[in-house]
């Protein structure tokens, strides 16, 4: 039985379709039914984007954040880094064996985005709603 779940964020509207106990599909949007997520302007310059794991989950909600036009960031996806929701370097270190990378992207515009935190979102780096999972739910702070 498919359910459909409104969830504001701030003043950010995040849709989620789910089913049953898992969420299919994830919708971000700034605007009413506009479900549209924010574009990764760099995203086809570099590989990281397609790694098939994911991190640790760092947090249950997002991280909203003002990001400017035309500035490279560096998304942390392995869920280590001190300085969330942004890559400090943590996945360099031998010791800890961490197999992700970063994701460097930029926005088309400046203005204020929702970074994910859990790290499970399938349009890094932002937050398609997939915190509001069960499974993620369970496993944040752990």
């Amino acid at each position: 039985m498919n359910k459909v779940v409104n969830v504001f964020l701030g003043q950010v509207p995040c849709y989620t379709v789910r089913t049953s106990q898992l969420c299919v599909g994830r919708f971000y949007g700034t605007a009413g039914n506009d479900p549209k997520i924010p574009k990764n302007v760099i995203e086809h310059l570099n590989t990281a984007q397609e790694q098939q794991t994911n991190g640790v989950v760092y947090d249950k909600k997002p991280f909203r954040m003002e990001l400017e036009e035309g500035k490279r960031y560096s998304w942390c996806l392995c869920g280590r880094s001190k300085g969330q929701p942004l890559c400090d370097g943590t996945h360099k270190l031998v010791q800890y064996k961490i197999t992700q990378r970063p994701i460097r992207f930029q926005v088309e515009k400046s203005g204020t985005y929702w970074l994910c935190n859990c790290k499970q979102t399938k349009n890094r780096p932002f937050c398609d709603g997939t915190h509001k999972c069960e499974e993620v739910q369970k496993t944040a702070g752990k």
